[in-house]
């Protein structure tokens, strides 16, 4: 008689930049493949054999993506873990060597336990949804170029650039309407959407912005986060020379977003608009004290999707 059969079947897949180690459990089966569309594809069929209950993949940037499109594609249920959930359950279960196996080992022992909801996210709509993100940002650039000629041109010139202009706007704002209605369709954006806008300061745009461009948010620490918008200071120093700190890097799609997001906090949010004050009352420039009301923002924002709650203003 087969007791496999009835056996509840978790795989834990640990993510490299250039391999995949998967395990098995409660099968004791340990396999390591390439992270490239060959190693996938020998991975899926692997794993197909064992019919799984859940395959459970850390959230680990973009470094996940295509194994994860793989799975959602083959019709495999999968789920797309928080980092910061497993290492807490790792703590708790007393686990604190690490290696690759172990990793793997750790994230099938973490689903078999806690049986983590399966995702929803459907292939189609994460490629559509990066889709739409991208072509935003096409039409962004190319209307902020037809702004630009219109400032130097002759005056005899604006009337065929303005036409232009409106339909950049009316482009863009179809586009914005349809990331809305992806969002509305699909339930996990639809929970990282209400969280995002039980902050004073972030509005439709902004939140359908972070889910779009920001995937990664709440899935990794604050410094990660703060790195990746591209407002994490960087020193400037060598041997006596001592430079003023500034950002660089990151996305700055999402950058401009959050900049413009905190011009309101800072009207509306009495923490930003404290923290905003106080910094320019220290002399910081306040360029400098918004991209620093910004960080704040980040972080915040980082830890309230990692730990599921809203937002709430501290009492004063």
């Amino acid at each position: 008689m087969n007791t496999k059969t009835n056996q509840s079947i978790n795989i834990g897949v640990d993510t490299g930049k250039f391999q995949l180690d998967i395990y098995v459990r409660p099968l004791e089966i340990y396999f390591t493949v390439s992270n490239d569309d060959k190693g996938i594809k020998e991975a899926l069929n692997e794993i197909k054999k064992h019919k799984p209950e859940r395959i459970i993949i850390e959230a680990t940037g973009r470094l996940e993506m295509p194994f994860i499109m793989a799975c959602a594609r083959a019709g495999l249920p999968f789920v797309i873990a928080n980092p910061v959930h497993v290492k807490r359950f790792a703590g708790a279960i007393g686990q604190r060597a690490k290696t690759d196996k172990l990793d793997a080992k750790l994230i099938a022992h973490y689903g078999e336990a806690i049986k983590p909801s399966l995702s929803q996210l459907k292939p189609e709509n994460m490629q559509l949804m990066s889709d739409l993100v991208a072509r935003r940002n096409q039409l962004l650039v190319m209307q902020t170029m037809e702004k630009n000629r219109l400032q130097i041109l002759p005056k005899e010139l604006a009337m065929t650039i303005k036409p232009i202009l409106t339909a950049f706007k009316n482009q863009i704002l179809k586009i914005e309407n349809k990331i809305l209605k992806l969002i509305e369709s699909c339930p996990e954006y639809q929970a990282k959407n209400h969280l995002l806008q039980s902050m004073k300061g972030i509005g439709k745009i902004a939140a359908a912005s972070i889910i779009s461009n920001l995937p990664e948010l709440g899935y990794m620490t604050n410094k990660q986060a703060s790195a990746l918008v591209g407002v994490a200071p960087i020193n400037r120093e060598s041997g006596r020379f001592k430079g003023m700190r500034k950002i660089q890097g990151g996305r700055h799609q999402i950058r401009t977003v959050l900049y413009m997001a905190m011009m309101s906090a800072i009207q509306s949010n009495p923490v930003f608009k404290g923290q905003y004050q106080k910094l320019v009352a220290a002399g910081k420039p306040k360029k400098v004290a918004l991209i620093a009301c910004v960080r704040k923002m980040i972080v915040i924002l980082n830890s309230m999707l990692r730990d599921g709650v809203i937002w709430e203003a501290p009492k004063v």
